[in-house]
C-alpha cells in the first residue's frame, strides 16, 4: 500500500490540478482565507505606522501591500503545490516592526536597497543548507514548546475579547464548542459566520471607510548604503530568519510535515529581492498563520490541507491585486471578532504544541524553559521572544542531556 503520510508526501510528485479537485474541502479553504484575514486584521497597523513614520506617499504605500500580498500568494500557492503541504507564506511582522522603530533615519531609496541586501542574504543561507542544518540540531520538544508560547496568547485573547465584547465573542465560543461536538470539521467555519452575524447586529461592521481601487505598483530603484545596510539591512535579516522562518519550519515540523526548510528560504529569499524594488520588505514562512491551516480544523486529514495553502495563496492574490482595498476590508471587522476567530482556529495547533513539548520526559524540563521564555515576551538586541525561547531550550537541553565522560 502506498504510504500517503505528510512525511511520503513530500517527496511525492507536485498537486496537480485533479488532485486540487479532489481534495479540496471547505474547512481548509476557510482556514486559508482566515489566515488571511489574520494577517491584516492586526499586523496590518504595523505597515501604516512604518509607512507614517517613513513618510511615504500613498502610492508608495500601496505598492507595498502589492508587493508582500502578491510575493506571500505566488509563493505560498506555488510551495503548497510543489510539496502538498500547506506552506503559508506571509509579510515579516517584526520586520515591519522593525521599520516603524528606525526606518525614518534612511531615505526610501536606501531602505530599498537594505530590503534588497536582506533577500539575498536570506537566500544564500538557504541555499548553503545552513539554515536546514541548523534546524535538524534543534530538539522537537523545543520546537514544539516554541510554538505553544507563541500561541499561548492567541489562546488567552478569546477570553480577554469576550471581557471587552461579550455579546459578540460569547455566540461565537458557543457556537464552536457546539459544532465541536456535532460537525467539528465545520466549527470555524460556523464559528466566523456567527461571529459575523453578531458583529452585524451590534453594529460593528464598519464599511464606510473603504474604496474600490486597482493596486499600481511604484518601482524604486535601490541606493546601498552603509549605513543603511547595518542600521535596516542586517536586522531585517536577524528578525526574519530568526522570528519567522525558523518559527514557521517549525509549525510545519510539528504538525508533521517534513518539508525540507532550504527549498523554501531560497523561494522565499529570491522572491523577496525581485519585489523589493516595489516596497517589500520582505517574505518568509509564516508561524502564526501556518498554524491555522497545519491543524486539524483546516481538515482531519493532513495530507489534503495544502488545499488551505493554496486558498491562502489566492487570497493574497486577490488582496494584492486590489491593494489597500480589502486591507481595509479586512481592518473594518471588529477586534474582537479578529482576535476570537484567529484564537478558536489556533486551539487545536497549540494542544498539538503542548502534547508534543511534555511527551518528552527527558527533554521536558527544557522544553518548559522554551514555553516560559516565548510566552514572556521578552526581547533582546531587537530580537523577539521565540528565537530566545530556541536558544534556552536548546542550552537547557544541553546542560541537562549532554553526554559526560
Amino acid at each position: 500500500m502506498r504510504d500517503t503520510s505528510p512525511r511520503a508526501l513530500v517527496m511525492s510528485q507536485a498537486a496537480s490540478l485533479g488532485d486540487l479537485r479532489r481534495d479540496f474541502s471547505l474547512s481548509a479553504a476557510v482556514a486559508g482565507v482566515i489566515a488571511v484575514m489574520v494577517s491584516y486584521g492586526g499586523p496590518a497597523a504595523i505597515i501604516f505606522q512604518a509607512a507614517g513614520q517613513a513618510g511615504l506617499t500613498s502610492a508608495q504605500l500601496t505598492s507595498w501591500i502589492w508587493a508582500i500580498s502578491i510575493g506571500s500568494g505566488l509563493a505560498g500557492l506555488a510551495l503548497s503545490l510543489r510539496y502538498r503541504a500547506p506552506v503559508i507564506i506571509a509579510w515579516s511582522t517584526p520586520g515591519a516592526a522593525l521599520l516603524a522603530a528606525g526606518w525614518s533615519a534612511y531615505p526610501y531609496p536606501e531602505a530599498i536597497g537594505a530590503f534588497v541586501f536582506a533577500a539575498v542574504a536570506i537566500t544564500v543561507f538557504g541555499a548553503t543548507g545552513l539554515f536546514g542544518a541548523l534546524m535538524k540540531r534543534i530538539p522537537q520538544a523545543v520546537v514544539a514548546a516554541m510554538l505553544a508560547g507563541i500561541l499561548f496568547r492567541f489562546g488567552v485573547e478569546v477570553f480577554t475579547a469576550m471581557r471587552a465584547t461579550p455579546l459578540l465573542v460569547a455566540p461565537m465560543l458557543a457556537c464552536y464548542v457546539a459544532m465541536k461536538r456535532v460537525w467539528p470539521r465545520y466549527a470555524i467555519v460556523a464559528t466566523l459566520f456567527a461571529g459575523l452575524v453578531a458583529s452585524a447586529g451590534l453594529g460593528l461592521l464598519d464599511f464606510s471607510l473603504v474604496e474600490a481601487s486597482i493596486a499600481r505598483p511604484e518601482f524604486t530603484a535601490p541606493v546601498f548604503s552603509l549605513g543603511a545596510l547595518i542600521g535596516l539591512g542586517v536586522p531585517l535579516f536577524m528578525v526574519t530568519m530568526t522570528g519567522q522562518n525558523a518559527t514557521g519550519l517549525g509549525v510545519l515540523r510539528t504538525a508533521g510535515y517534513q518539508t525540507p526548510g532550504g527549498p523554501l528560504v531560497v523561494a522565499t529569499g529570491a522572491l523577496s529581492a525581485l519585489l523589493a524594488p516595489f516596497g517589500s520588505h520582505g517574505i518568509n514562512l509564516a508561524a502564526i498563520t501556518a498554524a491555522i491551516c497545519t491543524g486539524p480544523e483546516a481538515h482531519g486529514d493532513p495530507d489534503r490541507r495544502y488545499v488551505a495553502g493554496v486558498v491562502c495563496g489566492l487570497a493574497y492574490l486577490v488582496v494584492g491585486l486590489f491593494g489597500a482595498t480589502l486591507v481595509g476590508l479586512f481592518t473594518a471587522l471588529p477586534p474582537g471578532l479578529i482576535a476570537a476567530i484567529s484564537g478558536l482556529a489556533l486551539f487545536g495547533a497549540l494542544i498539538s504544541g503542548l502534547t508534543q513539548a511534555m511527551a518528552d520526559e527527558v527533554r521536558r524540563e527544557a522544553a518548559l524553559v522554551t514555553f516560559l521564555v516565548t510566552v514572556s515576551g521578552v526581547a533582546v538586541f531587537g530580537v523577539g521572544s521565540a528565537f530566545w525561547g530556541l536558544v534556552g531550550g536548546v542550552l537547557t537541553n544541553a546542560a541537562l542531556n549532554a553526554r559526560r565522560k
